[in-house]
C-alpha cells in the first residue's frame, strides 16, 4: 500500500502521530516494538504505551527480525516504532546492518499493508566524540533514515507535538 515514515526527535510527539495516522485506516492494525524490557522501568514503559493502544492494535514484538515481521504480515496497517531502536539492537547483535536494512526495505515495499515507520532524528545534536561506537550509531541511523525517507510515498518531521509535511 504506502510507506510512511515519522521522524523527530525524544518525546516529540513521534509514535502519537504515527498510531493516529494507523487508526484511520480501516481494517487491521499491528504495532510493530523494537523495544525490549531489558529492567523494570522499561517494562513498566512498555506495559504502559500497550496498555494505551487498547485492543484496536496488535502487537508484535519484533527487536531484530523487524523485515520478516513485515513480510509475514496480514495487516492493513503497520505501525513500527523504533528505527533507531532496531538500529542499536542490530548492532549489539553484531548482524549485518546493511544487509538487515536491504531485507527491510524489500519487506515494506512488497507488503499490502501501509508501514508508517516511527524513528528519532539523532543527527541535529553535536557529533558524539565519547566514542567510535555511538559515531557509527549516529551515521548508520542518518543513512537508515534516508534510506526509508527515500522509499516512503510521506514524510513528516514532528516538532513540539506538530507534524511537518516534508514529502
Amino acid at each position: 500500500m504506502a510507506v510512511i515514515l515519522v521522524g523527530g526527535g525524544a518525546r516529540s510527539g513521534k509514535s502519537r502521530y504515527a498510531l493516529e495516522k494507523a487508526s484511520t485506516i480501516e481494517g487491521r492494525r499491528a504495532f510493530v516494538a523494537t523495544a525490549e524490557a531489558l529492567d523494570e522501568e522499561m517494562a513498566a514503559r512498555i506495559a504502559h504505551h500497550k496498555a494505551d493502544r487498547g485492543e484496536q492494535f496488535i502487537t508484535i514484538e519484533a527487536p531484530v527480525e523487524l523485515a520478516a515481521a513485515i513480510a509475514d504480515s496480514n495487516f492493513d496497517a503497520m505501525v513500527v516504532d523504533c528505527l533507531t531502536l532496531w538500529l542499536s539492537n542490530l548492532m549489539f547483535a553484531n548482524k549485518s546492518c546493511d544487509r538487515e536494512i536491504e531485507n527491510l526495505i524489500a519487506a515494506a515495499e512488497a507488503s499490502r499493508a501501509t508501514v508508517i515507520f516511527v524513528t528519532n532524528e539523532v543527527g541535529s545534536g553535536i557529533v558524539p566524540t565519547d566514542s567510535a561506537l555511538s559515531r557509527d550509531f549516529r551515521d548508520r541511523a542518518g543513512i537508515l533514515n534516508q534510506r526509508i525517507a527515500a522509499i516512503a510515498q510521506e514524510v513528516y518531521f514532528m516538532i513540539f507535538g506538530q507534524p511537518l509535511r516534508i514529502k
